[in-house]
């Protein structure tokens, strides 16, 4: 009999990124993934198994409700799969606040408390809640995870969460928080499996994509990140500000007379990479342009990531590795070449050729620090939480070799 079939749901502000595995009792084990971009018309899936993609085209259209999208998705999995159902979905939701320490069971409780954090996050978390009622209301049945990326930095100290503001705003929750945390988690625990001497060790981990954070962990545990109260803190992103000085804020509302909406579209939508280049806010059509304005938008962005790993050893006493992960740290060596360059005074050296062919180390023999490319996988961190809170509710084979 074959084993039941495990969904894992990680939803963007315009995509819809999906794992598939094989619950096993012994750990959740990838059959493929997928993607839906939600802002192509028309929709499709493109799905992964063993290296081969397939493109399906869907008939639903993106809409304010998910309903139609996630049902045919879901109906296309069960046929292709041979599935009469589907175990399990497991969802990122990137705001837990302080009320989710960890992985949870999906109920209408837990619900109205992840609802109840959107104006924490009104990027993303809207955007989760939605998914996951889409779900239940065409798989009632089903059970659905929570799995949060703040969850992580809860380890973090109450000095490096606190901003210098009256402590009544902290004891109501305005505080650091910490992002990306799926993906550091993934991270730790790939060093220690891989690189044990480096995993015990402090190390600063640069998830770098369109979403750009930075984390100091020591022995594997988050003591301090770039992101704080919101996903708009820390390095420029492709169109996220990064760290501003918050009388920005105050000059364009009350001298320039802005609304504070379209303050919050320019902080989210139309700064960082893009807003400084004024062409794109992808590194790779930066990194090849010629225009004076593209290459100051990438120096940019390598002056501020090497800050905050200054910044961030700082917080460690040290600085015994550096990890680039995510989109442009594990695919862009011009990129990381402009880091650690700003980073040589801390010992940092990395060899041309192996950075250049994205090996997964690329320090020379001389670094003092270590500089490591790593894959990230948050889809698996998911299938993991949710194996642990669904697998002690269903009897499910163990995996065989």
């Amino acid at each position: 009999m074959s084993p039941p079939i495990l969904l894992t749901f990680n939803q963007g502000s315009s995509t819809i990124k999906l794992g598939i595995f094989a619950l096993h009792a012994d750990g959740p084990i990838r059959l493929g993934h997928g993607e839906i971009d939600l802002s192509r018309a028309p929709l499709a899936l493109r799905l992964v198994e063993d290296g081969k993609a397939t493109e399906i085209a869907l008939s639903a259209r993106p809409g304010g409700e998910l309903h139609a999208i996630i049902d045919e998705m879901l109906g296309w999995l069960t046929r292709h799969f041979g599935l009469n159902d589907i175990a399990g979905a497991g969802h990122r939701v990137v705001h837990g606040g302080d009320r989710f320490a960890g992985p949870t069971l999906i109920t209408h409780e837990t619900l109205a408390e992840i609802e109840a954090l959107v104006p924490l996050d009104p990027l993303h978390q809207p955007q989760s809640v939605r998914l996951i009622r889409a779900v239940a209301h065409l798989r009632p049945q089903m059970q659905q995870t929570a799995s949060f990326d703040t969850a992580f930095h809860r380890s973090q100290s109450d000095v490096v969460r606190r901003f210098a503001l009256p402590r009544a705003l902290f004891d109501e929750g305005i505080k650091h928080f910490g992002f990306h945390g799926l993906s550091y988690q993934f991270v730790a625990s790939e060093l220690a499996r891989l690189y044990p001497d480096i995993a015990r060790g402090r190390v600063v981990v640069a998830h770098l994509g369109s979403g750009a954070s930075l984390c100091a962990l020591e022995g594997g545990v988050s003591r301090d990140t770039t992101m704080s109260f919101s996903t708009l803190d820390g390095v420029p992103m492709a169109t996220r500000c990064g760290t501003l000085d918050p009388g920005v804020v105050i000059h364009l509302v009350k001298q320039r007379g802005w609304s504070i909406e379209r303050v919050e579209d320019v902080l989210y939508h139309q700064s960082g990479l893009l807003g400084v280049s004024g062409i794109s806010g992808d590194t790779r059509e930066l990194c090849a342009s010629a225009d004076p304005r593209a290459k100051e938008a990438v120096a940019l962005f390598a002056f501020r990531v090497s800050r905050e790993v200054a910044a961030l050893a700082n917080t460690l006493h040290g600085l015994d590795a550096i990890v680039f992960t995510a989109g442009i740290g594990e695919h862009q060596p011009a990129v990381r070449e402009a880091i650690c360059s700003r980073l040589a005074w801390l010992g940092v050296s990395i060899d041309a050729t192996a950075n250049a062919a994205n090996q997964p180390r690329i320090d020379v023999a001389a670094s003092t620090v270590a500089v490591l490319i790593m894959a990230t996988d948050e889809e698996q961190v998911i299938a993991n939480e949710a194996h642990s809170l669904l697998i002690p509710r269903q009897g499910v084979a163990r995996a065989t070799a």
